[in-house]
């Protein structure tokens, strides 16, 4: 038997033999046991000492078991700054991580004074408690700057050094070893190691054992570091792959849109909750809104807008609720108030277009709000991330709002690009509803576009010869003719204003031909002194009120007559009236157009009716449907250079009377009526205060918005001029407008299947003076009465109004004789007028005669309305086997088609 001293002595002896002998023997079973996942690392470190090579082996092997058992950067990382703590003999270790956020660079305590006898739970930084470092403040940020170690025997000395930490925490930092982790260029993280213990400073040892130990935690660093780099780069594509498929699945409606991409790829935001707000994308108000903002009685906005300048409103927010049971909720039209507004961030990121991300947000004024948890969960908001949502024209579309990441931490530069991308590429996608409602309206307005076509043609070469006779006169058509023998002809053939009346406010049409009625409108624009001034060809403003005429449907009332009155009262208003002493030449030229072209391509049916039928007009209006119509039409035939009036106009003068004829032509609905009647009634009254009318005058003619809403307010006298006509002619026209609602109510039976109201009902036609009275009083007599006291010399139309609203009074009050709704206080029976030609006298059903007053009217003026019964066999008036035997026979209504 070999003893073991000798055993011993002999591998002493013979080193290579020993290590053989162990390598082959020991070594692998000896490197099992260190490895093994059971294995605790028997070290004392109570008592600071110097370490033996196997003590220090011993460390080494836990680190790597560490790496091996541990997937949780924290917790081995926290491992390493316990021992590297024991092996530099410090007071405390902390590990800073580098991250970005609102795009400026910071350093966030992760792990905050650990020592040899720490726990990670005491020393993991929650994120709502976490010391943020800017890259320009401190060690630290000195450190991160140049990227390298550095050792500072003695902060006060050193001019980088802040106490900032060490006044929050009561502690004196004496001195600091402070070290960067780095993955390839990029920061990852810095140690730092604070106050020496046994020796004045760390000293260049420490640095090495620093170094050499750090290898381990900057493994695991770029490990985790990569990983997360490699699971937002997932997500993103995760993201984006997903929003992609539901962006493309709806391409009609952007809330849709937005809803789906947004609801699918709720999985990989990796927060508690989001929102989205949408911003109303209007940029101009109307006329008629702005209106009251510029006489004063409206405040004008004075809140955040966004950079391309519109008014901030979410007209809609969308919110999704990711933690605990899932739930969506849409608030349309949200208050103020709203928990995901009233913070202000949403506002102020529409407004900047910045991203913004706030880490605590408790401590932000802008949430001091949350008293209290918002919901009955108990969810509070922690940390927000808040971007807008941008599409291809940099038009800021919407604000997106993600609440609390899921891990706790706070959002980070990943995540920022994470949720940019999503925004943007939700923003981008905008683009696909847009040209969808594009493709839309394109085609809508192709529909009525043919439509047009079909039915309204310019004027043709024969035709123009009925004005313009030049084949007959110079043997050559007007485009090959002088001015000065175009001017020629029309001196001869255009009728005299004072006989043909048109400057009167009785003017009535019943004794011209349509032709006649052309003639008259071309006298006008002479009258006005415009075709010299602005250059108007003569061929030219003959085409184009000749084909105005053709593009009137020749429908029961608004048809050409009723276009040409409505540009007759406005012609009067500015001559006889004295209103052209506020508008120049060129307005009154535009005034005057706008009065010929206000009810082009009129159907005889209103704006409801489009709407409850469906047409394409009221697909692309949305408001002021007919209107938007026939201002449309109006500039399509202006585009035509044949018929192009306005073609020698510069452009500034061009885009003035075009903006006229817009507010002139869309303050016919009367739907707006109602907004601008105290905004003209107080502009009368002001027109009082002046004692001297030349200073009022001259006001006028520099307010620009007062003269828009007098305009409104003279089309409005216009449209509804014929209830201002003398009653022989009133009581003509009215049953024309009422012949035209019962067409149309006939329509509603028919098409539509639905019962329409009194006024467009024929089997209620025995209302029809109540109805009269009433809209003279409701609508009507506010507007003549301010005129005349406006301008006493509009006091022709008051009187008359008022004389006709009394016949109709008479009228009704003789009908509710007959009808016995006095006496019995009850309705009678509805009556159906049946119009007798032969007698000049209507008949209804309950034995009631309404006197038809007769006279001579051309063919064309004859509406197609009502039958006439003979030995119970219906004929219609207007058909060829009896339009003659009734020739004379004119017929009435109500002043304008109410929509």
């Amino acid at each position: 038997m070999v003893d073991a001293a000798v055993a011993e002595q002999f591998l002493n002896d013979n080193p290579e033999f020993a290590k053989q002998y162990y390598d082959a023997t020991f070594r692998p079973k000896v490197i099992l046991d260190l490895l093994g996942s059971g294995r605790k690392m028997v070290l004392d470190v109570k008592k600071f000492h110097d370490l033996t090579a196997v003590e220090e082996s011993e460390i080494m092997f836990d680190f790597v078991r560490d790496l091996q058992d541990n997937v949780q950067m924290e917790k081995t990382v926290f491992n390493i700054m316990k021992h590297l703590s024991f092996l530099i003999q410090a007071e405390h270790l902390s590990l800073f991580m580098y991250r970005q956020r609102n795009g400026t660079a910071e350093l966030a305590t992760r792990l905050f004074n650990v020592h040899k006898d720490a726990t990670l739970e005491e020393c993991l930084v929650p994120p709502d408690s976490e010391i943020v470092y800017p890259l320009d403040m401190g060690i630290l940020g000195h450190v991160a700057t140049t990227k390298k170690m550095l050792n500072v025997p003695d902060v006060k000395e050193n001019p980088h050094f802040s106490d900032f930490v060490d006044s929050l925490m009561d502690y004196e930092t004496k001195n600091i070893l402070a070290h960067p982790i780095m993955n390839g260029k990029d920061m990852v993280a810095i140690m730092m190691v604070i106050n020496k213990m046994g020796a004045p400073h760390f000293d260049a040892k420490d640095e090495q054992i620093l170094i050499k130990y750090l290898n381990f935690a900057n493994l695991i660093l770029r490990v985790f570091h990569l990983s997360y780099l490699h699971n937002c780069e997932t997500r993103k594509g995760q993201v984006l792959l997903w929003s992609a498929s539901k962006v493309f699945e709806e391409l009609t409606d952007i809330e849709r849109q937005f809803h789906k991409a947004l609801y699918t790829v709720r999985a990989f935001v990796n927060c508690d909750r989001f929102s989205v707000g949408l911003l109303d994308m209007t940029k101009t108000k109307e006329f008629f809104d702005l209106w009251p903002i510029l006489m004063g009685e409206v405040a004008a906005y004075s809140g955040p807008k966004t950079p391309d300048g519109r008014e901030i409103n979410f007209y809609k927010v969308i919110d999704y609720i990711l933690h605990g049971k899932e739930d969506i909720k849409v608030i349309p039209t949200p208050p103020a108030d709203h928990w995901a507004l009233i913070s202000g961030l949403p506002t102020y990121v529409a407004e900047t277009g910045l991203i913004c991300n706030i880490m605590n947000a408790t401590e932000e004024d802008m949430f001091a709000f949350q008293k209290e948890p918002l919901d009955s969960s108990g969810w509070t908001i922690k940390n927000v991330l808040c971007m807008p949502i941008v599409n291809k024209k940099e038009e800021i579309v919407g604000v997106a709002t993600f609440y609390n990441r899921k891990d706790g931490k706070v959002f980070d530069d990943m995540d920022e690009t994470l949720m940019e991308a999503l925004t943007q590429f939700l923003g981008w996608s905008v683009l696909n509803p847009d040209t969808y409602d594009k493709m839309n309206k394109l085609e809508n307005r192709k529909d009525i576009f043919q439509d047009m076509v079909l039915y309204h043609v310019k004027c043709r070469k024969d035709e123009i010869q009925d004005v313009l006779n030049t084949r007959e006169r110079w043997g050559k058509e007007p485009d090959e003719c002088e001015e000065e023998e175009l001017q020629e002809i029309l001196t001869e053939v255009l009728p005299n204003s004072k006989k043909a009346e048109i400057m009167e406010f009785h003017f009535y049409d019943f004794h011209h031909t349509e032709l006649d009625l052309v003639k008259c409108a071309v006298k006008m624009y002479y009258d006005l002194k415009v075709v010299d001034k602005f250059h108007i060809p003569r061929e030219a403003l003959v085409r184009f009120i000749y084909s105005l005429s053709k593009g009137y449907r020749r429908i029961t009332y608004h048809n050409w007559r009723h276009g040409f009155n409505v540009g007759q009262t406005m012609f009067s208003l500015l001559m006889t009236g004295d209103l052209k002493r506020y508008f120049t030449d060129l307005e009154s030229m535009a005034m005057v157009t706008a009065g010929f072209c206000h009810d082009l391509d009129h159907r005889g049916t209103n704006n409801l009716y489009q709407m409850k039928s469906g047409n394409p007009l009221a697909k692309l209006h949305g408001t002021s449907i007919m209107e938007r119509h026939h201002l449309e039409f109006g500039k399509t035939l202006l585009k035509d250079e044949s018929l192009n009036i306005y073609q020698n106009l510069n452009r500034r003068q061009h885009d003035h009377v075009i903006h006229l004829m817009d507010i002139a032509i869309i303050a016919t609905d009367l739907a707006l009526y109602f907004k601008k009647r105290t905004m003209f009634q107080k502009i009368v009254d002001q027109s009082k205060t002046y004692k001297d009318w030349n200073d009022w005058t001259k006001y006028m003619q520099l307010e620009t918005t007062r003269k828009e809403i007098v305009m409104a307010m003279m089309m409005t006298a216009c449209d509804l001029s014929a209830i201002a006509k003398p009653w022989e002619i009133q009581s003509k026209v009215a049953m024309a407008v009422a012949a035209e609602f019962w067409e149309q109510g006939d329509l509603e039976k028919t098409v539509l299947e639905q019962t329409p109201i009194p006024m467009m009902d024929r089997t209620k036609s025995d209302q029809l003076p109540k109805l009269q009275c009433g809209f003279i009083d409701f609508v009507c007599t506010f507007v003549y009465q301010e005129f005349s006291r406006f301008h006493p010399q509009i006091t022709p139309m008051l009187e008359r109004l008022l004389f006709n609203h009394s016949q109709w009074n008479i009228r009704k009050e003789e009908m509710e004789i007959r009808l016995g709704i006095k006496d019995k206080g009850k309705a009678a029976p509805a009556a159906q007028v049946t119009f007798c030609y032969d007698t000049g006298k209507s008949v209804t059903s309950s034995g009631v005669v309404i006197k038809v007053i007769t006279g001579t009217t051309s063919s064309r003026s004859q509406p197609p309305w009502t039958t006439t019964t003979t030995g119970g066999a219906e004929t219609h008036p207007n058909t060829p086997q009896t339009r003659r035997d009734h020739k004379d026979t004119n017929y009435i209504p109500i002043g304008r088609n109410l929509n």
